[in-house]
């Protein structure tokens, strides 16, 4: 039986390293409930209580049958793959469940795929769900704003080595942001990669740097490069609970919409 008082969270991907963190900020919630939790089949995780990671126990077993996973869930978190939240999204259209969506890495086909979606069920889409990101962008803006001339704009981040898209949902929020400031287009000005002989910069780019190791958990940092000075603006995250709690948030918010809606918020790692 659920709570009716509570909300009704499913976690996908929940015998990875995030989908502990949100099994534990659901289970630490007074007004959440975990009620499903799905990962992939080869996972070894299949079968176990979802907190048993923690000693706990939530009675919730993780599965990789995604109806059984949903059939209580009012909202599903996803932090998964591109081709798994897909797949998550196409049964949560069916039943009506909503979806938090912190995955990265999607095509513009697949981002196409999911506002098809969010014509039945509503969704929030974020490539970082940390509420210090979203002040960052703000920031961003403003400053791209002030600092529209006469500065260089290159964009440095570090993940852990487990990571499999680059640059990150996050660096790519932030040029975004910036280009859009500044009245152009991402697609025209990013430079992505720099090798050999490559000519003097170019003043409108906007470049991204990608470093992977260790078990960073996101450090974004944006450079604006004058002449005799520079401007930092960096985000550095220690813990992924601040990616568990915005989550929450955004699933809390996805309560007050019954209709279907795509919210893309200006901020998933």
């Amino acid at each position: 039986m659920t709570d009716a008082r509570h909300h009704r969270i499913a976690v996908a991907g929940a015998g990875g390293r995030m989908g502990h963190m949100l099994i534990e900020a659901v289970s630490a919630s007074t007004d959440c409930q975990l009620t499903g939790a799905l990962d992939v089949a080869a996972s070894p995780a299949i079968g176990m209580d979802a907190a048993a990671f923690s000693g706990q126990a939530s009675g919730v077993l993780i599965s990789a049958d995604i109806r059984q996973g949903l059939q209580n869930a009012g909202v599903l978190i996803d932090f998964t793959r591109p081709e798994g939240t897909l797949a998550h999204l196409k049964v949560c259209r069916e039943l009506g469940v909503k979806l938090v969506i912190g995955t990265t890495g999607f095509s513009e086909a697949q981002k196409a795929e999911i506002a098809a979606a969010a014509k039945d069920i509503a969704i929030v889409l974020a490539p970082n769900m940390s509420v210090g990101v979203n002040v960052t962008f703000k920031l961003l803006e403003m400053a791209a704003k002030a600092l529209s001339t006469g500065y260089d704009i290159e964009i440095i981040e570090a993940h852990h080595r487990h990571k499999v898209d680059a640059p990150s949902g996050t660096a790519l929020k932030m040029g975004e942001v910036i280009a859009g400031a500044l009245g152009r287009d991402l697609k025209d000005c990013a430079v992505y990669a720099r090798e050999g002989i490559t000519g003097e910069r170019d003043p409108l780019s906007i470049g991204f740097s990608a470093v992977r190791g260790g078990d960073v958990v996101g450090d974004h940092t944006v450079m604006f490069l004058g002449t005799g000075e520079r401007i930092e603006i960096s985000h550095k995250s220690s813990s992924r609970s601040n990616y568990a709690q915005g989550s929450l948030r955004a699933a809390r918010f996805l309560a007050g919409h019954s209709a279907a809606s795509l919210t893309c918020l200006t901020s998933s790692t």
